[in-house]
């Protein structure tokens, strides 16, 4: 495994980051807030609890792991699609790295991004709402999966696209609706039976109750098969990179 590799990816894609740092990071942060503010102030003050629990501390899961999602998919999508749109991509293929240093290397930085706008929309959610996390040693673990899995993902999207539409299709037209309706903002259980039903073929509803269950102790599924989930995902993906890379797949001409 070449360290030295992986680390010059992740530097230069960090550094990016650090360069535009009120798109990267303010930016999320403060959409962010405004959710607090109408979903927490707004409609708090009509849903006063779900299932024992403040309205605005039981949707903080949810608004973390939809901005954990959009941002390592858009990081790891944009961080593998520019080389191959200025054509640099045959500089990174023609190098003595393989394709799992230089997956780790755009991955891990679209996840470390990810990760630490979490933690500071965790750190901002402590001025709106009286927040308790159940099972800090979980919530990080689980935050940790979604980062990198969904990064896979971000990176499998940014291979496959062909323009900056198709770019921005899948978390638009795709992702997000499914954490909209994956219970980001409400329990599964409030929904009549058949949409509950329903709701269980939604993927995202096992990493947002998972996520839920480490802050909150309170769970939509059972937390192992959210574990199972993220970890079933986490695992496609990486055998989909795997296969890009040694079939040339969007890659090479």
């Amino acid at each position: 495994m070449n360290l030295r590799a992986i680390a010059a990816i992740f530097r230069f894609e960090m550094s990016r980051t650090f360069r535009t740092l009120g798109q990267s990071v303010v930016s999320p942060v403060l959409t962010t807030s405004l959710y607090f503010v109408v979903f927490g102030a707004a409609i708090g003050s009509r849903i006063q609890e779900v299932e024992g629990v403040s309205y605005g501390a039981f949707i903080v899961p949810g608004l973390i792991m939809l901005t954990v999602l959009q941002q390592a998919i858009s990081n790891a999508s944009f961080g593998i699609y520019f080389p191959k749109f200025v054509g640099t991509i045959y500089e990174l293929l023609s190098a003595p790295v393989s394709f799992l240093e230089v997956t780790a290397g755009y991955v891990l930085a679209a996840a470390t991004k990810a990760l630490m706008i979490g933690l500071i929309i965790l750190a901002t959610s402590f001025f709106f709402v009286d927040l308790n996390i159940a099972h800090p040693v979980w919530m990080v673990a689980f935050l940790v999966l979604t980062c990198l899995s969904f990064a896979l993902f971000g990176f499998i999207i940014g291979i496959w696209a062909q323009n900056f539409e198709q770019l921005q299709m899948v978390p638009l037209l795709a992702v997000t609706p499914l954490v909209f309706l994956g219970g980001a903002f409400y329990s599964i259980s409030m929904l009549p039976p058949a949409w509950q039903t329903v709701s269980l073929f939604n993927p995202v509803v096992y990493l947002i109750s998972g996520f839920r269950w480490s802050f909150l102790g309170l769970a939509d599924v059972p937390v192992g098969w959210s574990l199972l989930a993220i970890t079933a995902f986490l695992i496609a993906c990486l055998a989909t990179v795997a296969w890009i890379f040694r079939s040339g797949w969007r890659l090479r001409p």
